[in-house]
């Protein structure tokens, strides 16, 4: 069907109302496909990483919303200890972000370096997921194993607009 649509002369990046192109649909319907042939949803890789995890790093957020129904519990940690909150603020998706969070993720879940979805989010600079973070509760003086707070791995990386929201906000820069 789709060699017919191109062979006609269909623009192969096309953006719908949505900007999505034919590939963002075709991915989409293929997870439904596989979904709807008992595909594991709880399958993991060698990093332990499921489909969810890999949805949140990939900004997937349809594949995501096809997903998150079927599991159990969408706070698996992979081998790391990352959630799929983490992967999600890591790759700077506010969407993806909002969706797991609207669906029971938990704010606070640490990693194997005892670093939180906002610790992830200070240190790449994604300013639009601190907001939503704090907006839905996280805690901005939570410590790592190194004791760094989300204004330190903001700092560290030399993300000024996170440095400088968290610093309005109130945040010791001494705790």
């Amino acid at each position: 069907v789709f060699l017919i649509f191109f062979v006609t002369g269909a623009r192969v990046n096309a953006k719908d109302s949505k900007w999505l192109t034919p590939l963002h649909r075709a991915v989409a319907s293929c997870s439904e496909v596989l979904l709807k042939h008992s595909a594991d949803v709880n399958a993991r890789d060698k990093n332990w990483q499921t489909p969810l995890h890999i949805a949140a790093a990939n900004k997937a957020v349809k594949c995501a919303e096809a997903l998150v129904p079927l599991l159990s519990n969408v706070n698996v940690s992979d081998r790391a200890g990352r959630t799929a909150l983490h992967h999600a603020a890591l790759s700077g998706h506010v969407e993806m972000v909002s969706l797991l969070l609207s669906r029971g993720a938990n704010i606070n879940a640490f990693d194997k370096k005892d670093r939180r979805a906002i610790h992830w989010a200070a240190y790449m600079g994604h300013i639009e997921v601190v907001k939503l973070l704090v907006a839905h509760g996280a805690e901005v003086t939570c410590k790592d194993k190194k004791s760094y707070t989300p204004l330190h791995a903001a700092a560290s990386n030399g993300m000024i607009g996170v440095v400088k929201y968290l610093l309005d906000l109130g945040v010791d820069v001494r705790k």
